[in-house]
């Protein structure tokens, strides 16, 4: 085949992906609301990307480690505080946190105003996992820690239990 033809020939591009300000799934989690931008599924599962926002006094997960994903969050307003090990960073609007796999961490909202943050897994591996908290309340079953704890197990994250 020349060169000429193949340039012809019509080429096979991803779709491209738009989620306007009322779309994209919701996911409710107690005083948690999840806005899931990008689910994997336009990046070849590469990224993922989600808006929350976490209510005043919200308390976020139990402090966990990731094996297979890096884990970012942007503060677009408010300030969210992110424990560390046990270091805390409280983390202002405009403020980027990158938590890279097998670092302990976890995240609340200590102050009186609501917090908005987006956040990227890469890859998307996560965003199964909050879909996974919501079906249990949905099923009108209680989010224990064991049944918190099932879930991260099943995406590769697992409690920082040594830092209790």
């Amino acid at each position: 085949m020349t060169e000429e033809a193949k340039s012809s020939e019509p080429q096979t591009r991803p779709a491209v992906s738009v989620v306007g300000p009322g779309d994209g799934e919701t996911i409710v989690l107690g005083t948690t609301r999840m806005r899931v931008l990008e689910d994997g599924s336009h990046t070849g599962h590469r990224l993922a990307i989600a808006e929350s926002v976490l209510a005043p006094h919200t308390q976020g997960p139990p402090q966990h480690r990731h094996a297979r994903h890096d884990e970012g969050f942007y503060i677009l307003s408010g300030t969210v505080r992110f424990t560390v090990g046990d270091e805390d960073h409280d983390a202002a609007a405009g403020t980027l946190v990158m938590v890279p796999p097998g670092t302990p961490h976890t995240f609340a909202n200590p102050t009186d105003q609501p917090a908005v943050m987006l956040s990227t897994f890469t890859p998307d591996l996560y965003v199964q996992y909050f879909r996974d908290l919501q079906e249990i309340l949905a099923d009108g079953r209680p989010l224990t820690p064991q049944a918190n704890i099932d879930a991260m197990g099943r995406y590769a994250t697992e409690p920082a239990t040594d830092l209790d």
